[in-house]
């Protein structure tokens, strides 16, 4: 990291300084390894010109590797007091580049935050991340990139290909909007406290031509009802929304499971649907 960062106390210091610890509720899980950041910040992408989010900044490990990368300007989103505190030596250093905003990111709209181009780049708290992945790909248009971490079962969904058991909704919706991989994996040994769970960097890169909000809903509602009851065949999963009459309009016979169909195949679905 640059040489400004050596009048920063140790992140470790921070924590202590700040009474900053893991709060369980709030899913706190420190990544404090310097390399690691760093890492996670490389695995962006080149990052000149944005404008970065970070969600749960915590202690300001992520930050540093953030604002030691070309990003134009970083700004941390953060629920917990404790940790804006924290920050709070972090922000005066960098006041043209760093906006530390205490809020709830479920609650904001990220995309009216900072002008474009922008890219999301967080460790995401293990409770919230599924939601807040969901919410952000309703915007996927606003934004260039998402370098997410999730525990390691999150992270397989999202990737998940057909007829593989981790395969579901939630790979669906990010496969059809973004182009996706894990970037790399993290031991539990990576965080204090440890998880009890591996956890992985996984990029999403929106895909250039986004669908209108309105496909966008009929997916949501499509993907939820056929892997809704996904033991069922899509004749009975998809009764509630046209059954046996909307798969004949998609070419797909009834007597297929949801886990089965490609993004294709549910795209033609959403589109008769």
């Amino acid at each position: 990291m640059p040489d400004e960062f050596s009048a920063l106390p140790p992140l470790r210091d921070v924590i202590t300084q700040a009474g900053l610890k893991p709060d369980k509720k709030l899913g706190q899980h420190f990544l404090l390894d310097s390399n690691l950041l760093a890492r996670i910040a490389r695995a962006a992408g080149d990052l000149t010109g944005q404008h970065v989010i970070e969600i749960g900044p915590g202690p300001g490990g992520l930050t540093r590797a953030l604002l030691a990368s070309s990003a134009a300007h970083v700004t941390a989103v953060e629920v917990d007091p404790r940790a804006i505190a924290a920050l709070a030596p972090l922000a005066a250093a960098y006041p043209t580049r760093l906006t530390v905003r205490q809020a709830d990111a479920l609650k904001l709209d990220l995309a009216a935050l900072t002008p474009a181009p922008r890219a999301i780049v967080a460790n995401l708290p293990y409770n919230a991340g599924t939601a807040l992945l969901i919410k952000w790909l309703g915007q996927a248009q606003d934004f260039t990139c998402f370098t997410l971490m999730f525990q390691r079962e999150v992270a397989e969904r999202i990737i998940a290909a057909p007829n593989t058991p981790a395969y579901g909704r939630l790979s669906v919706i990010s496969q059809w909007l973004c182009e996706v991989d894990i970037a790399f994996m993290l031991p539990p040994t990576a965080f204090w406290p440890p998880p009890k769970v591996e956890s992985a960097i996984v990029r999403l890169v929106p895909k250039p031509a986004q669908p209108p909000p309105e496909q966008k809903s009929a997916m949501e509602r499509l993907t939820a009802a056929a892997f809704g009851q996904r033991r069922k065949m899509l004749r009975g999963a998809l009764k509630p929304i046209g059954g046996e009459a909307l798969l004949k309009k998609a070419n797909i016979a009834p007597d297929r499971r949801a886990e089965t169909l490609t993004i294709q195949e549910f795209e033609s679905l959403m589109r008769a649907l």
